[in-house]
């Protein structure tokens, strides 16, 4: 008994069997490490009519540099995510990666994440204002300061200095005989 595939190739074209060179067929990407696709890539560049002619280096390097922009951004998205106990990135996820790093924020300066939001910032004007003494390494000078000397000590108590008006000061200082700027 004869088989009737016996002298074809296992495969589509003859290509995935035991070929006579025993060389298996391997993508460009596969050759690069990549995951990009170079020659999609490849096909872009030539397809978009960028220049006449492109070299066999250029689709591999642009898919380098596009993973690697893309994985950087998933590594800070992924961090921002499980900053806020989510497993999923969502578009917010991935504006804050983006905004919070100067050099991607400077990239992608001019985008608009849809479903991003903003980053959450208050001007320090709008905050309320801190009051002293109550809080703070400071506050237990403040308070001992501003007790009242005891009777027990020899000086005497100063008197609050009273607000002068501007004609009480001219005054004085001509009386004393300095000179008004």
């Amino acid at each position: 008994m004869s088989s009737t595939n016996a002298g074809k190739s296992g495969g589509k074209g003859g290509r995935g069997g035991k070929g006579k060179s025993g060389s298996k067929v391997q993508s460009r990407s596969a050759r690069a490490g990549l995951q990009f696709p170079v020659g999609r890539i490849s096909r872009f560049l030539r397809r978009g009519r960028y220049a006449a002619r492109v070299g066999g280096g250029a689709p591999v390097y642009l898919a380098a540099v596009l993973e690697y922009l893309a994985a950087e951004i998933l590594e800070l998205a992924g961090n921002a995510a499980r900053d806020n106990k989510r497993t999923r990135i969502t578009p917010r996820h991935i504006q804050l990666a983006v905004r919070n790093d100067e050099e991607l924020n400077k990239l992608l300066g001019g985008v608009t994440i849809a479903s991003g939001g903003v980053l959450p910032n208050i001007h320090a004007v709008l905050l309320p204002k801190k009051k002293a003494g109550v809080s703070g390494e400071g506050g237990e000078k403040q308070l001992s300061a501003s007790k009242k000397p005891s009777k027990s000590s020899k000086q005497p108590a100063r008197k609050a200095p009273s607000k002068k008006t501007p004609a009480s000061k001219s005054t004085e200082q001509t009386a004393s005989g300095s000179q008004e700027y």
